[in-house]
């Protein structure tokens, strides 16, 4: 279902973001369209740094002090894809270009990115990613990032950076620990399997199945019952969960780190096993569907 404007109070749009800020509810729709392929790249990278800014923040503490919880949603204007992860286009150029530097800015752009969705840059929020398409590696990690998840049943969600002899460096780890512990952890990077929804349901990395279709009406009222029933405790916990194993940003750029100087010893073997996944993501930008990454 679409967002109701009439309840929004701004709509701010960017070639491939768009945020809307609805006052009735206290939440702010994120949602975003990434061209020509359906990942990471610099540009999208760029309008998310801008959200902080672009977010109405007055109104936001405004709600959270009169005990009404608030929320940002992020997801995805692609038919049928979250976010397939990184510019893997770009990391192919830079690795044969012997070009560190680049990389890295790269890298931390990105773990800007989950770090603004896993905090909502300190905003009284709780963030909730509405998956209802494939999410595959950093969409995966920009999933996890948010406190909450609520993805559609049969969609697929993995980490495929062990088929190119590499790790999910932006958050992966982290998010996932706190919510598997360190040796689950590790057997779901290291599988490089695709899972669907409802397997990590049941592992309790996804929070809240929908039917297909339905994820937006979910997650509606899942925010009409929170603002509703006990709205003041919902508050407070907000600032609880972000005091409790906090996932710092130190610690992702620590992380980031092995993941950029591991990126740099790839051999063209695992770069052509990376061209797969390229022409997996042109094929969705295409509007063709997702293929089975593992």
């Amino acid at each position: 279902m679409a967002i109701d404007l009439s309840a929004a109070t701004e709509v701010k749009t960017h070639e491939q973001l768009e945020l809307v800020w609805s006052r009735d509810d206290g939440t702010a729709w994120v949602y975003w369209n990434p061209l020509p392929r359906p990942c990471f790249n610099t540009e999208l990278l760029s309008a998310i740094s801008e959200l902080p800014q672009r977010m109405p923040g007055a109104e936001i503490h405004e709600q959270a002090a009169a005990g009404k919880p608030c929320f940002m949603v992020v997801g995805s204007r692609t038919p049928g894809a979250f976010n397939l992860g990184g510019d893997l286009a770009l990391f192919k150029r830079l690795i044969k270009a012997r070009d560190r530097a680049a990389l890295e800015a790269y890298a931390l752009a990105c773990i800007d990115a989950v770090y603004f969705a896993h905090t909502v840059a300190d905003l009284p929020m709780t963030s909730i990613g509405l998956v209802q398409g494939t999410a595959l590696g950093g969409g995966l990690e920009a999933a996890l990032a948010c406190n909450k998840i609520v993805a559609e049943r049969g969609v697929q969600m993995g980490l495929p950076e062990v088929m190119f002899n590499l790790f999910p460096g932006m958050g992966a780890y982290s998010f996932l620990a706190r919510r598997l512990g360190p040796a689950e952890t590790e057997r779901v990077i290291l599988s490089g399997k695709t899972w669907r929804a409802e397997e990590l349901h049941e592992l309790g990395v996804v929070d809240i199945l929908a039917d297909p279709g339905t994820g937006e009406d979910v997650v509606r009222e899942y925010i009409a019952e929170r603002r509703r029933r006990s709205p003041n405790a919902v508050v407070a916990m907000q600032q609880v969960n972000r005091t409790v194993n906090p996932v710092t940003y130190d610690e992702l750029e620590k992380v980031t780190q092995v993941w950029v100087d591991s990126a740099m010893r790839l051999n063209d073997r695992d770069l052509k096993i990376m061209d797969r996944l390229v022409r997996s993501q042109d094929r969705v930008g295409r509007g063709q569907p997702v293929a089975n990454a593992g």
